[in-house]
């Protein structure tokens, strides 16, 4: 089979967005697909006619995915560096490539990997690719929409409000909120732009911050809650077991997601059958509230008096080998090779279904 697994992008997140793509292309490759390796952003330019020969690659495209840094890409300085300076986030021959493919595995974070306007570009041109469609990306991308809709929809998530440039610098009491609090960007992930305020000059300082991120127009306060926090994997509708992430010092941040032993992973996480179960079907509802289809992974928080808060979902999962997803599904039996396959046949799957109600 023919695969373009698309990664990197213009996003704070494309060094993880790399390596997960890195990753996937090279056990699709040793399952004997034709896979390669394409940064959404920077395109691979090349003669119209040469374009097919890129499946044929014994490099696979590899060679962009460097590993990730301890700190956030420079954006300013990858826009700078691109060759012919367009002010498109899809670099040369992506489209072309991608219509070539029998489908396009998204291994892109952040931006427009899943903001939903990739994914609403590929619908219009017939492109078939992995993860959720452009509804479905647009409803989770947004923190506060996304909290909004849990709490329409019954499913408990810490209480939270949104400030944009203009009103940055309202007071807290005002707003009705009170230290210590969590300041993050409203449509970012990796806990990119994510502080920890316990005094008014760290949540200040925090706020100013988190709007430099990707030059955010909007970042969400809510309550700190203190507690064990948990990742669920769903797949095409189905729960996969529980996972415990444990930072050995500190929160659950950037550097510690993804840098070599700075968290423990528990698989299936050690909770009762009754928090299992209730935490299980949130996973499943909410996977479903946001319309969410083939994967995704859904986040929460279980404080000391064993409060559950489901705090986001993630549309396209980190999907190292050594990700939660991958984690989850190896608790059950699927090794990372044969999960990247059942994503594809997923996906697959879904437009077959499309075509046959279309007829």
């Amino acid at each position: 089979m023919k695969i373009i697994v698309l990664a990197g992008g213009l996003s704070p997140e494309r060094d993880v967005s790399l390596l997960s793509g890195a990753g996937i292309c090279k056990t699709l490759r040793e399952m004997g697909h034709q896979a390669f390796l394409l940064d959404v952003f920077f395109g691979l330019p090349c003669d119209s006619d040469k374009l097919e020969e890129v499946f044929d690659r014994p490099d696979g495209g590899l060679e962009i995915s460097k590993g990730i840094s301890t700190s956030v890409p420079d954006l300013d300085a990858l826009r700078k560096s691109r060759p012919d300076q367009s002010p498109s986030e899809i670099g040369p021959n992506v489209i072309e490539l991608c219509q070539m493919a029998d489908i396009t595995f998204m291994a892109l974070h952040g931006s427009i990997g899943e903001n939903g306007k990739l994914q609403a570009t590929f619908d219009n041109l017939g492109i078939k690719y992995t993860g959720p469609n452009s509804l479905g990306c647009t409803l989770s991308m947004n923190k506060l929409v996304t909290k909004q809709i849990f709490k329409t929809s019954g499913v408990p998530t810490p209480r939270g409000t949104s400030l944009t440039v203009k009103t940055k610098d309202t007071r807290l009491d005002e707003l009705g909120y009170y230290l210590p609090l969590v300041v993050k960007p409203c449509s970012n992930g990796s806990s990119i732009g994510v502080y920890i305020c316990h005094t008014e000059e760290d949540y200040y300082d925090a706020i100013h911050k988190s709007f430099d991120v990707d030059n955010t127009d909007e970042v969400v306060i809510e309550p700190f809650i203190k507690g064990r926090e948990f990742s669920v994997g769903v797949i095409a509708g189905k729960s996969l077991p529980i996972i415990e992430i444990i930072p050995k010092t500190g929160w659950y941040d950037y550097k510690t997601k993804y840098q070599s032993g700075m968290a423990n992973d528990v698989c299936p996480a050690e909770l009762s059958e009754e928090l299992t179960k209730k935490m299980q079907e949130y996973a499943v509802a909410v996977y479903h509230i946001l319309k969410l289809e083939v994967y995704a992974r859904i986040d929460f928080l279980l404080d000391a008096n064993d409060n559950m808060y489901c705090l986001e979902a993630n549309t396209l999962p980190g999907m190292t080998p050594t990700s939660l997803l991958p984690q989850e599904a190896k608790a059950v039996g699927v090794e990372y090779g044969e999960l990247c396959e059942q994503i594809i046949g997923i996906a697959l799957k879904k437009y077959e279904g499309k075509k046959k109600n279309n007829k």
